[in-house]
């Protein structure tokens, strides 16, 4: 088990926690958008369309279980908002 500076035990979280900010310490943003489109190049290999509509109804479902009507109705006029102004 880890421990921190203390040399007390960490838990699994704080490890990850520690080893996370390390990270990020260590790293910029170009070097997590190259290991995140690595690893979506990835998961595209390993999965089928059908995959990845399953993924976006859950992902509606606990969204719509999530938000009320208000929240459709502000995300929908930024879109249209955002629509409108690259058309312009």
């Amino acid at each position: 088990m880890a421990r921190n500076n203390n040399g007390n035990k960490m838990s699994r979280e704080q490890a990850g926690q520690k080893g996370g900010n390390q990270t990020a310490q260590n790293h910029d943003q170009e070097f997590y958008e190259e290991i995140g489109q690595k690893g979506g190049k990835a998961t595209s290999n390993n999965h089928d369309k059908e995959f990845y509509q399953d993924i976006g109804e859950k992902g509606g479902e606990a969204t719509s279980q999530n938000h009320d009507s208000d929240f459709y109705e502000e995300i929908g006029q930024k879109g249209g908002n955002a629509r409108n102004n690259n058309n312009s």
